[in-house]
């Protein structure tokens, strides 16, 4: 375990009340360039985080990266597929939350973050059970934490959304809302979205890194999983009817994308939630930008900017922040306010 030594971080400029609209320079107006960029050439400069191990009630584990400096506020940040919690759009929100005032907790669904959990069975859009764990684990942690705030990004964002919405009015009250982006609320339509040849690239990388990761499950639990033919699935229908579905209990892929989407969740929801989607976001269906308020309920808001791509965002600036990030801090600004 590694202990987190506190440093000062340069507050993002532009965090007025009413934050000026995304308008990236000509060169980032475009989808695939604003989804593949960070990933390419974002490097963000944290401190290193204290790194804790926690125990799930089934058996299993998730490994929590914290970043303290004594405040009595907390943002818990859920990452995206195959992703984990030092990506450089974690990354970027941890240093402005701490800029602002903030304790962070970003942490690593089952198998992530280079921790193989026990279990035969990983992580889905629909594990909501793990989030509550990390949620009731931090509020224990430090029960002088007086407010709350959520984060997610693409998976991790639906997954933070459908917890909200199945807390509904149970919801601990120090919980104050939740700002997620890049949300595939209808899994389906993301998912034939993503079967698209334009797309073949981002599901060609989802599918190299989970062949990895099942190669070492399958080491592991070679009568529950098989890797015989793996190099024959070419999308998320086949994978997660082979593989997700069974491991978490679903009859398959569509039964697990029905259940596991937020979209007919969010009238549930009982905190304010934002969910910001770019209209130019390569893996959303169009259903995945619900605009009515039937569709949305009472809390929820959506906007979607003309650009920025799938967790994108991209600003070229002096202190270093995307944009995504200064609307995170006024959005959460305002909820306690």
């Amino acid at each position: 375990m590694s202990g987190y030594q506190s440093r000062s971080y340069p507050l993002p400029a532009g965090l007025a009340s009413n934050i000026r609209s995304y308008r990236p320079p000509l060169w980032l107006r475009n989808g695939h360039v604003q989804s593949v960029w960070p990933t390419l050439f974002r490097r963000i400069d944290v401190a290193e985080p204290l790194s804790q191990r926690i125990d799930t009630p089934d058996g299993d584990e998730l490994h929590l990266d914290w970043y303290r400096q004594g405040s009595p506020r907390l943002a818990i940040l859920s990452h995206g597929l195959e992703g984990h919690s030092r990506r450089p759009y974690i990354l970027g929100l941890a240093r402005g939350l701490l800029a602002d005032g903030w304790d962070v907790l970003a942490w690593n669904f089952r198998s992530c973050g280079g921790h193989m959990n026990r279990l035969p069975r990983f992580y889905h859009s629909g594990a909501t059970q793990d989030l509550h764990t990390v949620v009731r684990h931090a509020l224990a942690d430090r029960a002088d934490y007086q407010h709350v705030a959520l984060s997610g990004f693409s998976m991790g964002g639906n997954l933070t959304l459908l917890y909200l919405a199945e807390q509904g009015e149970r919801i601990d009250s120090r919980i104050r809302g939740a700002v997620t982006y890049s949300v595939p609320c209808d899994l389906a339509g993301s998912a034939r979205m993503l079967a698209l040849p334009s797309r073949r690239i981002y599901m060609q990388r989802f599918l190299r890194d989970l062949q990895v990761k099942m190669a070492e499950k399958a080491s592991h639990f070679p009568d529950l999983i098989d890797l015989d033919g793996f190099d024959g699935i070419r999308n998320f229908q086949q994978f997660d009817d082979r593989y997700t579905a069974p491991l978490h209990g679903f009859r398959d892929a569509n039964d697990y994308w029905t259940q596991a989407s937020c979209l007919p969740r969010l009238p549930e929801i009982r905190v304010p939630s934002l969910i910001v989607n770019a209209a130019d976001d390569p893996f959303l269906s169009t259903a995945c930008y619900p605009e009515k308020r039937r569709q949305l309920g009472a809390w929820v808001t959506l906007e979607a900017p003309r650009w920025g791509g799938h967790v994108g965002f991209v600003e070229i600036a002096r202190d270093g922040y995307y944009w995504s990030e200064r609307r995170a801090l006024n959005f959460l600004r305002g909820l306690l306010s």
